[in-house]
């Protein structure tokens, strides 16, 4: 696995995480709650191709 994907997610979390809360304590509770949704999305993105990678090993290993 590619440690450069995980400093994405790292940072992508990080920035999430620092709005949300900026977000709530100005008493934006929607918008903070879409952010966050929006931050799980984009994450899934960075993880499909993975996910198909990984698929596509487990195959040929199992050979199907």
């Amino acid at each position: 696995m590619d440690v450069t994907l995980l400093f994405k997610i790292a940072g992508v979390g990080f920035l999430i995480a620092v709005a949300h809360q900026i977000l709530q304590k100005s008493g934006r509770d929607e918008m903070a709650l879409l952010l966050s949704l929006s931050g799980i999305v984009a994450v899934l993105f960075l993880l499909v191709g993975k996910i198909g990678e990984l698929f596509g090993e487990i195959r040929t290993v199992f050979g199907l």
